[in-house]
């Protein structure tokens, strides 16, 4: 089977540049969308084909498609990074087209092959290049390719065809306040994902079981919620988009171990590279919440942060639960953790040189 290419098929915008230039000076998260998308369609007779840049909107569906009734979706998420002299470049899009080749594994549908998946970015970031925040701000053109079983068919099975899109969106702060101290509700009710299930696969039903725990949380005066491991509920997974690491007074980083239902992430796997540059010894192992407390009370863990994609690093102030309510260190931003947020950021904005070779240039 040959490459894709995704040809763009129009030049039409949807967008004037006064209505861009007034969403791009204040772009919040997932608000608003560019011209073009990406998109492609595998049949179980063909592959992949049907390749093709085409103006954003509307999709067609028949109500009987699988992805209606049965979930069979998967999704990723990066972002497209203006540099000083124009250009525009993209983080690790190599770990994006592997971890969506296991979420494809896990929920029966097709690989899309890696050099396929970026051509998709490049096409895409090529036609809207306008839309590519300035190098000025820390602000970006989010990313996101998605799969489907768009088959029109009631069985149980897998689907027969496919449907990749790449949709794109000019994106802000994660979190309206910025780079914050989050207050983190620790829910005991409700678990993200269990053993032998989905959770290492970025899917859209792992999102749908969090959300009944972020409600929780809000109720609760809190940011974000923390999902406890779904057999014991006593030791820490995720939270329910983010990865979840810790800062020790001796130097040490810890973070969860994957275990199958904790997604790996791109910038969770970028973060404990940067820590160990800086001499921090990097520690996967299983955080007992109860031990986490007790090291937040004696002092021993001096700094949390939640970290991904979309938030990239962001500081944990403060946990709740129906317990009581637990200050991580002086409940600020922490020195460590805006020291790896600052590199991170650095990194992908081309304000450092890109050492471990992590960058791709899009446009």
């Amino acid at each position: 089977m040959s490459a894709l290419a995704f040809p763009q098929t129009s030049t039409t915008r949807r967008v004037g540049d006064d209505e861009r230039a007034s969403i791009l000076a204040a772009p919040g998260f997932g608000q608003h969308y560019t011209d073009f998308m990406a998109r492609a369609r595998w049949t179980v007779e063909g592959g992949w084909g049907q390749d093709e840049v085409v103006p954003y909107g509307p999709l067609e569906l028949s109500p009987a498609s699988a992805v209606l009734h049965y979930g069979q979706e998967i999704f990723e998420g990066l972002k497209a990074f203006r540099h000083a002299d124009g250009s525009v470049w993209t983080f690790r899009p190599e770990a994006n087209a592997e971890r969506m080749q296991r979420s494809a594994r896990r929920l029966a549908l097709p690989e899309l092959p890696a050099e396929d998946f970026l051509t998709s970015l490049k096409a895409v970031v090529a036609a809207d290049e306008p839309w590519v925040p300035e190098a000025t701000s820390e602000e970006s053109l989010y990313l996101r390719p998605f799969m489907f079983a768009s088959e029109e068919f009631l069985g149980v099975r897998a689907a027969h065809e496919v449907d990749y899109y790449v949709i794109a969106s000019p994106a802000g702060p994660y979190f309206p306040r910025g780079v914050q101290p989050l207050v983190v509700w620790i829910t005991d009710e409700y678990a993200r994902a269990g053993a032998g299930g989905t959770g290492a696969a970025k899917c859209g039903g792992n999102y749908a079981s969090s959300l009944l725990g972020k409600r929780e949380a809000a109720e609760n005066g809190a940011d974000e919620v923390l999902f406890l491991d779904s057999e014991t509920h006593t030791s820490i997974d995720e939270l329910s988009g983010m990865n979840v690491v810790a800062i020790t007074k001796g130097g040490r980083l810890l973070t969860p171990s994957l275990t199958g239902s904790i997604l790996e992430g791109v910038t969770r796997l970028s973060i404990l590279r940067l820590a160990e540059d800086r001499g921090l010894e990097v520690l996967e192992q299983k955080l007992v919440m109860s031990e986490v407390q007790q090291q937040l009370e004696s002092g021993e863990i001096t700094e949390m942060f939640a970290c991904g994609t979309a938030a990239v690093i962001n500081p944990i102030g403060e946990f709740r639960s129906k317990e009581g309510s637990w200050t991580v260190g002086d409940g600020g931003s922490g020195e460590v953790t805006l020291a790896l947020r600052k590199e991170l950021t650095d990194i992908q904005y081309g304000r450092i040189p890109d050492r471990h070779g992590w960058l791709t240039r899009l446009v």
